[in-house]
């Protein structure tokens, strides 16, 4: 059974807290993830840009030479995709849906496989809690555990007082155990969760 490092709030070790095999202890499956992150940002994207057809584009109302007796080619518009500053043929319109679909279990899994890929980079901290916001008792707290670069927070739910003292801290991220993200899993150098995150972790992630 896998464990991850348990330490206190003033960056003490604590022991070591033991997680769920089946979530944490799996052979992480690469080829999901990446199919999982590719479906994330794909998911992410607007689908707002857009171009302008020939008749979207200003001018072109005259026709720029007579049709013949010029020795030059046929032109009825200065607006023809052939022109610089002419339409643009097939070009992209809003609204385009990039969305993909994705089997909930190969969600599962490749949130299972991202969990287990990044368990060693995981920091367990119990009595994570504060009276009052304090960027600079966050910060400290971060640098004395190695939480450096970009950390992931993973809260079983949001504390106002938590939110209000690491929000400001560059680099760090917050994100609630029901809710996770494989990019984010994988895009993090520390990963600091609390036992209770880990719980509810291990209770929506089981099947």
């Amino acid at each position: 059974m896998p464990n991850i490092k348990l330490v206190d709030f003033q960056g003490n070790p604590a022991g070591e807290h033991a997680v769920s095999e089946a979530i944490f202890g799996i052979t992480p499956n690469t080829h999901v993830m990446h199919l999982h992150v590719v479906r994330q940002l794909s998911n992410g994207r607007a689908g707002t840009h857009s171009t302008l057809t020939r008749a979207e584009v200003s001018g072109g109302g005259r026709k720029p030479w007579k049709q013949k007796g010029t020795g030059r080619a046929r032109a009825g518009s200065t607006r023809s995709p052939l022109w610089r500053h002419g339409g643009v043929i097939f070009g992209p319109k809003p609204n385009r849906n990039y969305v993909k679909e994705m089997p909930r279990k190969m969600r599962r899994l490749a949130l299972r496989s991202a969990l287990s890929a990044r368990v060693d980079a995981m920091i367990a901290v119990k009595d994570l809690a504060l009276e009052a916001p304090s960027t600079k008792k966050f910060a400290a707290f971060l640098k004395q555990v190695g939480a450096t670069g970009k950390v992931l927070l993973i809260l079983d739910q949001l504390d106002d007082n938590i939110v209000l003292s690491a929000r400001n801290i560059e680099g760090l991220r917050f994100a609630l155990a029901s809710n996770l993200s494989v990019k984010d899993l994988l895009n993090h150098d520390k990963i600091v969760v609390t036992p209770a995150a880990i719980q509810r972790i291990e209770e929506v992630f089981a099947s």
